[in-house]
């Protein structure tokens, strides 16, 4: 009996999203930790350092975990000479960036404005280097449906980097100041001769603390993955990879626009957010106050993991677009689960931020449903992966990124991180347009919109109740400044959830797709 495709890629979701879930879940109480430990100034360096890192890995993967699925795929294909082919190139031009790096450090550093922080460009080009060379590592053990390992080795990453951060701001800044108490003199003052770990980071704690502890995971994910690469019979093919990297770079070229789209305002805000001081607390800020949307982000990393090679192993299934639709249905009902969940729970869930970073709380609204029409896009995208027309996908992202630098550009200097929210929002919403309505035209999915529509209709009917009883009720009443009727607002929250699931339930429970009459995908599709 064969398997049933939705409850295999739930499975899979559900084991890819263990790591997901760990690594989102430690962001998430670092988020007390980073915005009580460390200034809006310094987390904000610290955003910019990840917006680099983030922008930078899509050129050097070179969009080749894409092209793996695609090749690995095809009839015929040998996957370990696909899996060689792509790891040495990654592999050459990662290690290349990584002693460009090395050589330009401190010119790079001063340009920036961080003097004296040398070591972080170093970090950041090692960072870089070797998440690009394990991204290809990674894309193998889904493509042969390893969860469980990629879910462990994921996992080890993220311990690491937490066991870094609590070393480094807690043991090590008291051996620090023990140190300098010892010499008597300022903490400072000390040298690597007094503490060898300075060679690395700084005597205070500041943004190389995070930057030098993501390194030490990225070293150690690396080295469990020697033994994959010593048991790899290595195959390489130059007319292959030339192949492959026809089809990838197209992505990687539309995913730029897209990756830059979603980290240019942190970049922005060093130009457009006033004086020299304020744009990095304005940044520190904005960033706290993403941090808060980070559920809706977890399901979508858990999904896209999962759904990417489902997505391309079904493609020749009979029934696979209606199969295809009836996911994005789901999809759509329970990120609208999760954009109400913390919303309606968010004078709880802001208490994670410090005191100075709880200004930025009024963007999470914007922030949770800009990245729900960024998982939609993923659906409604997967068309020009599928059939090939990956050039499409640039125009697509760059139209996008036009409107996030126009957004930012015009109300930046004026509105800060309000713009940044916004210019996110606008984007993803016209990217979701252009891909669907392509789509529509070169590879259409029967996609009943009726039902899609109807779902956020009905997230927003709840949501728009909420704000009634908030500003009409509680607001009205007092009941925001006084913590022991809080529990009443939460609770008249937690029934107007109740509502949306049995109204979204009532919508979503009838019938089949159009069309899916293949007797396995039509059982799966009722499911």
């Amino acid at each position: 009996m064969a398997k049933n495709p939705l409850k295999q890629l739930a499975g899979e979701t559900a084991v890819y999203g263990l790591s997901t879930i760990l690594a989102r879940i430690i962001n998430f109480l670092f988020v007390p930790f980073y915005t009580r430990l460390l200034t809006t100034a310094n987390y904000g360096v610290v955003t910019e350092f990840m917006a680099y890192i983030a922008v930078l890995q899509v050129v050097l993967t070179m969009g080749l975990e894409t092209g793996c699925f695609r090749f690995a795929n095809k009839e015929g294909a040998q996957p370990n000479r696909v899996y060689s082919s792509a790891l040495a190139m990654v592999s050459g031009v990662s290690l290349g960036f990584f002693a460009l790096m090395v050589v330009f450090a401190e010119p790079l550093a001063h340009l920036l404005g961080y003097d004296g922080y040398g070591s972080c460009m170093v970090y950041m080009g090692g960072i870089l280097a070797l998440d690009s060379i394990t991204a290809i590592l990674f894309a193998k053990l889904r493509q042969e449906h390893r969860a469980v390992k990629f879910a462990v080795f994921k996992t080890l990453k993220i311990l690491v980097e937490t066991g870094a951060n609590i070393l480094l701001f807690f043991p090590f800044v008291s051996l620090c100041s023990r140190r300098a108490a010892a010499l008597g003199v300022d903490v400072s003052a000390l040298t690597p001769s007094d503490v060898w770990l300075l060679h690395f980071v700084s005597p205070t704690p500041d943004f190389s603390y995070v930057i030098f502890a993501i390194l030490l995971s990225c070293i150690v994910c690396a080295l469990l993955f020697i033994p994959d690469l010593v048991r790899l019979n290595f195959e390489f093919d130059g007319k292959l990879l030339r192949r492959m990297l026809v089809y990838s770079l197209p992505l990687m070229v539309a995913a730029l626009p897209g990756i830059v789209n979603d980290f240019l305002d942190r970049i922005l805000f060093r130009f457009l957010d006033t004086n020299a001081e304020q744009w990095q607390s304005s940044l520190g800020i904005f960033q706290a106050a993403v941090k808060l949307a980070v559920i809706m982000n977890l399901f979508i990393q858990m999904f896209r993991f999962a759904a990417e090679p489902f997505f391309f192993q079904r493609a020749k299934d009979k029934g696979s677009k209606e199969l295809y639709a009836r996911v994005m249905e789901l999809f759509t009902a329970f990120c609208a689960l999760v954009f109400l969940g913390v919303i309606f729970y968010i004078d709880i869930i802001s208490l994670l931020l410090g005191r100075d970073f709880r200004s930025g709380v009024g963007v999470v609204p914007i922030m949770l449903f800009s990245y729900m029409v960024l998982g939609m896009l993923f659906n409604v995208s997967m068309w020009y992966k599928l059939s090939g027309k990956t050039n499409m996908a640039i125009w697509i992202t760059f139209a996008g990124l036009v409107v996030t630098l126009v957004v930012n550009l015009v109300f930046m200097p004026k509105y800060s991180y309000w713009a940044a929210a916004f210019g996110h929002l606008a984007s993803y919403v016209v990217m979701f347009i252009l891909s669907a309505v392509l789509g529509q035209k070169y590879w259409p999915v029967p996609y009943r919109w009726g039902r899609i529509l109807g779902t956020l209709a009905l997230m927003f009917l709840f949501y728009g109740l909420a704000s009634l009883a908030d500003t009409h009720l509680f607001h009205f009443a007092g009941w925001d400044t006084d913590r022991d009727l809080l529990w009443w607002k939460l609770g008249v929250h937690t029934v107007l959830l109740l509502g949306y699931l049995l109204s979204a339930w009532a919508l979503l429970r009838k019938g089949i797709a159009p069309g899916a009459s293949d007797g396995s995908d039509a059982g799966a599709v009722r499911q």
